[in-house]
């Protein structure tokens, strides 16, 4: 139900754990939340914003929504789509204000205070979403729109919404009896308490494992940026002179790749795989249990078979079988594929007189030996030209040459923290679009990860607002004196996040529950993920790939090292992805409550689909925050990544038969799928665009896997 849903399970993405803060509050009319603003295009006032602000703003939004609820249900007119389900869409706004700013910065700039104030409105919050869902008065004027809809005179996009609210209703309890709704409420609270926790551990994990160096040996391999990065990262952690490493992402993965200390490698890795596996206080395997459980018995009562059935029948997938079929398309070819890299990578271990068989932790760095000798291909080659403004400048070129979109840089709106960027976003005639924020850098603040989020949706109903959306990504920040220099990795993140933002900026919808990226879970990555195929288009490189000393245009011969290692190391990356979408699912399709030892029954579902030995699952069930550190998330749902990857491959197939910028397909792009948000069923929206259901071959030529 429009942003209320999105809260509940935002609370529940919470990933910290802490001492409860005092609690201190500031006077009304001290509360900027309290009024609208009155910055540039209404963009929130971090600069008014106090830690002390939120809880009293939650409280009275909260108060706020549910009289907008008991307005609606007290109406003693005949229901209508505007007294009800337009009334739903307007309900709530100081709510969805502060809701929108506290979750956003939860995750991208959290504190004592905020991790304080989320515990505490966590119950709140979860119990207004359940009686909100469970009044059977307002479900009551729902329902009668709902089996009166024809008859309603309603566009696609309000029937759309109805249909969605009454599905809502239904699909959270609304048909059950008064003891089944609160047997309900009580799974409810329990899951996002034990997600909530879930996700708490897995950040505690995260940060408190540091492996520090002292000895110069021990960095036998790195680059010297690798290096700078790890001084740099001791010397803020107070220890100058020394080397810092972590498990996060932009640290861990260029020290597997690069260290020829294979011991070492071995430390690092095992401690990133065995995150929430230690059997201690952030131990997570009870609790990915419980919540596996407690999804079961939440289906049941909602009468579908298992978790898996409930979540699919809204998505493109519509059910497990087809996951399934899908799957083995990829799985099969993805493994053999995989089992021909370990070959080659073997061979130079035995070359070398190395007396082990592969292992996980040594897959990046024997990958990367294979790369340069097959293709003479080193990232730290790649690096100089992709300085982080270069390519972000690259990304709003092709948004440019896409779409004619431009994006003009802004010094007068207020951010939450110093690192941040913000432009605004304007249309070829230089009408407004929205305002995009960019956080690109790793704190502590921060979770890990890259993520796309929103300040404010757009809408439209009797007045504009238009959407204030934002990018928050943790890559390689500037150390020594070098700019941030990205991997071609981080490039093609950097382009997935700004294609969920460009989804977010260019929706045309008018109600906020349909708008820009509120769509199904195996859709949402469409737009994300064909962004990502220009990255190594030769004529997309020659417009930002740049050397960050001379200015110099990539060379040709460096393009054509990047195309023929295009299609390098697929089948572990597609292996170690799909491995993951299967453990989801197979967590999540049981139809009878289990009792299983976690790694035991994880084990178990990576031997049923046999998983080989030198690749360890994406996400092992103990730090699989996507599935388990929120309510819903992408539980039975990680698989939509490959599912929009199917997707996305057949879309640039379509660029790809006219020309990289064909403004023809990119206009029927934009209005088939950018503007119409969830306004209409998925299949229909990408069928209007290429004129046919989607084909997986594309993505398994892409992958070099046919």
């Amino acid at each position: 139900m429009k942003n209320l849903f999105l809260l509940v399970f935002a609370a529940g993405l919470f990933m910290m754990a802490c001492n409860k803060t005092e609690k201190v509050e500031a006077p009304a009319s001290d509360n900027p939340f309290f009024t609208e603003w009155t910055t540039p295009f209404a963009t929130p006032d971090f600069s008014k914003i106090k830690d002390e602000h939120y809880r009293p703003a939650f409280m009275k939004g909260i108060e706020e929504k549910r009289a907008d609820i008991k307005a609606i249900v007290d109406n003693k007119e005949e229901p209508t789509f505007a007294n009800t389900i337009e009334a739903l869409e307007k309900s709530g706004q100081l709510l969805d204000r502060v809701s929108n700013v506290f979750f956003n910065l939860q995750g991208a700039n959290t504190n004592d205070t905020i991790i304080a104030v989320t515990e505490d409105l966590l119950p709140e919050l979860t119990a207004l979403g359940s009686e909100t869902t469970m009044n059977d008065a307002l479900f009551q004027r729902i329902k009668k729109l709902y089996d009166t809809k024809e008859s309603l005179g309603l566009n696609k996009e309000q029937a759309k919404v109805l249909e969605n609210y009454y599905k809502s209703f239904t699909r959270n309890g609304a048909l059950l009896d008064a003891a089944q709704k609160e047997e309900l409420k009580k799974i409810d609270v329990e899951i996002s308490t034990l997600t909530n926790k879930f996700g708490n551990n897995v950040l505690e994990e995260t940060n408190r494992f540091k492996m520090v160096l002292d000895k110069k040996e021990d960095l036998a391999g790195l680059p010297q940026s690798v290096i700078d990065a790890a001084a740099d990262a001791a010397k803020a952690d107070g220890q100058e002179g020394k080397w810092m490493f972590t498990i996060q992402k932009p640290s861990l993965i260029p020290f597997l790749t690069y260290s020829s200390n294979r011991e070492l490698r071995q430390k690092m890795f095992n401690a990133y795989t065995h995150m929430g596996d230690n059997n201690d206080e952030f131990d997570n395997k009870e609790i990915a249990v419980k919540v596996a459980n407690l999804r079961v018995k939440r289906a049941h009562l909602l009468g579908y078979k298992s978790h898996a059935d409930y979540i699919l029948e809204e998505n493109m997938a519509k059910n497990p079988a087809k996951f399934y079929e899908l799957a083995g398309k990829i799985w099969e070819p993805a493994v053999a594929n995989a089992k021909k890299e370990v070959a080659e990578m073997q061979k130079i271990i035995d070359a070398e007189g190395g007396n082990f068989k592969l292992a996980a932790w040594d897959w990046w760095y024997y990958a990367e030996k294979v790369r340069k000798e097959k293709y003479d291909l080193d990232e730290e080659m790649l690096k100089p030209y992709f300085k982080l403004e270069n390519v972000r400048d690259g990304a709003f070129t092709l948004a440019n040459k896409l779409y004619g979109i431009t994006f003009e840089k802004r010094d007068d709106i207020s951010i939450y923290h110093p690192e941040v960027e913000v432009f605004e976003v304007k249309e070829a005639d230089g009408s407004h679009i929205g305002i995009l924020y960019t956080d690109y850098f790793p704190r502590a603040s921060k979770r890990g990860g890259a993520w796309m989020n929103a300040y404010r949706s757009r809408t439209n109903m009797g007045e504009l607002k238009t959407p204030i959306i934002c990018n928050v990504c943790n890559f390689t920040k500037p150390a020594g004196d070098k700019p941030s220099l990205l991997t071609f990795e981080e490039v093609t993140t950097l382009f997935h996040e700004f294609g969920h933002a460009l989804h977010g900026l260019l929706t045309k919808g008018n109600y906020p529950s349909v708008t820009g990226t509120a769509v199904s879970r195996d859709f949402v990555e469409l737009p994300s993920q064909v962004m990502e195929n220009w990255c190594a288009e030769p004529e997309m490189l020659k417009l930002y790939a740049k050397h960050y000393e001379t200015g110099e245009v990539i060379p040709d011969e460096l393009i054509k090292k990047i195309q023929d290692a295009g299609k390098f190391n697929m089948g572990f990356v597609t292996t170690e992805y799909m491995s993951a979408a299967l453990l989801d699912m197979d967590w999540h399709t049981w139809t009878e409550p289990k009792q299983v030892e976690c790694n035991a029954f994880e084990k178990e579902s990576l031997d049923k689909h046999n998983m080989i030995d030198e690749i360890v699952v994406r996400y092992r069930s103990t730090y699989f925050r996507h599935i388990f550190s929120d309510p819903i998330g992408y539980s039975a749902g990680y698989y939509g990544y490959i599912w929009c990857g199917v997707l996305d491959s057949d879309v640039f197939e379509a660029f790809k038969e006219t020309s990289l910028f064909d403004q023809a397909t990119a206009t029927s792009f934009r209005k088939n799928i950018l503007e119409k948000g969830g306004t209409e069923d998925a299949m229909d929206m990408y069928k209007a665009f290429r004129g046919r259901e989607p084909i997986v071959e594309p993505l398994l030529k892409k992958r070099g896997l046919l």
